[in-house]
């Protein structure tokens, strides 16, 4: 097959979607395919365009048998909600110019977050009369609505019709879990159309070794609660600094938040004014200095604003209980990750943007190495099971594979998308 990845996120971005869509698409250019990837240049999470690629319109790259065509785009230095529209939007249009320059494929592949590809993808596939897959990583409406980054009843009301557009023309919808699937089905979308195309773990992780039963809480050897990722709006960080506040004259806990995004300068202002001696911020590390403070980590945290449910799930789930990290969620009960974090036993859940809650969950932690141990080896067994990096991969070609034979059918023959 000839494939034409569209989405704003790829290689050398290291975080959220971009190596998943990076992955994707190496896998698939391995097996045989042509694949080529209309993107943007770098700017993710750190909301800066690395120096060699300021002031170019477009640009042609090759990595890993895959051709990448990226276009300009708009990356303010600082995010509201009317900036992230221009963003979103000038990358929508770049794109869709960059990809009319490119040879018809006989599939697209469309990568959302921005909502917005999905009308190139619509204009696309009509132009070149080929199916489109849009794989929904984050329920953009609806995470604009519950976190109210939106408010403007006229914008709110377009973005859901053309998420509605984008679902109907479509000719597969996949997304990343079981949640947010019966979500879009929940929208009107038959479930036959709608698939799972999971993320999937760095084969590395199950190499980090697991926390020690014998470990202790001693000022010269600190129990290490770590953030990773995005620092962003949907994270709720402040949880973690108000979290660190309370524990200050706790034994030897100390807090990290490694990663950037949008809400970083506000974060670093915060943990200047509380003055907190057991907590330190560092930047997006390199890939093996990442596995090393990984390592290093007793426990990690996932955080989610209140509001945040089943609309995302983050990446960092899958990586924290591939390393065998016990882990604590500030979220919402009724979330996927919380219910992944039971169902696996990897963790536990508290109450959302309660940092006492938090506190106490590290201290009760910090004082049973044995749980940590218990923790960590039952998350790695469940990533393990689940997420795979070769099963998941294969799958997903195998769904696209689907998704061309059907559209190689003689008229009249038809099927819905296998989705178990």
């Amino acid at each position: 097959m000839r494939i034409l990845h569209l989405g704003i996120n790829y290689w050398p971005d290291e975080t959220g979607i971009a190596p998943f869509a990076t992955g994707r698409c190496e896998y698939l250019a391995a097996q045989g395919h042509e694949v080529v990837a209309c993107t943007g240049f770098p700017f993710y999470p750190q909301w800066r365009v690395p120096g060699q690629y300021r002031g170019r319109l477009f640009s042609r790259d090759q990595h890993e048998s895959v051709r990448i065509l990226r276009s300009w785009m708009y990356v303010p230095r600082s995010l509201t909600p009317l900036r992230r529209i221009i963003h979103e939007s000038s990358f929508v249009c770049s794109s869709l110019l960059r990809a009319l320059g490119s040879a018809r494929p006989d599939l697209l592949f469309v990568t959302s977050p921005p909502l917005g590809l999905a009308a190139s993808a619509i204009a696309l596939s009509t132009l070149w009369r080929v199916p489109y897959v849009l794989h929904v990583a984050d329920l953009q409406p609806d995470t604009a609505v519950d976190l109210k980054m939106l408010r403007r009843e006229p914008v709110i009301r377009a973005l859901y019709r053309l998420e509605a557009a984008a679902y109907r023309n479509a000719a597969l919808v996949s997304t990343l879990t079981e949640a947010m699937r019966r979500r879009i089905i929940a929208k009107g979308v038959p479930p036959g159309k709608v698939a799972l195309f999971s993320d999937w773990v760095d084969p590395q992780l199950f190499s980090i070794g697991l926390p020690e039963k014998t470990r202790r809480v001693a000022p010269d050897s600190p129990f290490i609660v770590a953030h990773f990722g995005n620092m962003g709006v949907k994270q709720g960080l402040e949880v973690v600094l108000e979290a660190a506040n309370l524990s200050r004259g706790g034994p030897g806990i100390s807090y990290l938040l490694v990663g950037d995004g949008a809400a970083r300068p506000f974060l670093e202002a915060r943990a200047r004014a509380l003055n907190l001696p057991n907590l330190r911020l560092l930047p997006l590390q390199p890939r093996a200095r990442f596995l090393e403070l990984l390592a290093q980590s007793d426990v990690c945290l996932v955080t989610q604003q209140r509001s945040v449910a089943d609309i995302v799930f983050p990446s960092k789930v899958i990586t924290l209980l591939a390393a065998g990290r016990a882990v604590i969620g500030s979220l919402s009960p009724g979330s996927e990750v919380a219910r992944v974090l039971s169902e696996s036993g990897a963790g536990i859940t508290v109450a959302p943007e309660d940092p006492r809650a938090l506190a106490d969950a590290v201290m009760r932690l910090s004082t049973d190495p044995s749980l940590l141990v218990q923790r960590g080896r039952a998350g790695r067994a469940y990533a393990l099971d689940r997420w795979e990096r070769e099963a998941v991969l294969k799958a997903t070609e195998q769904k696209l594979a689907g998704v061309f034979d059907r559209k190689l059918a003689p008229a009249g023959v038809s099927g819905a998308a296998d989705v178990d």
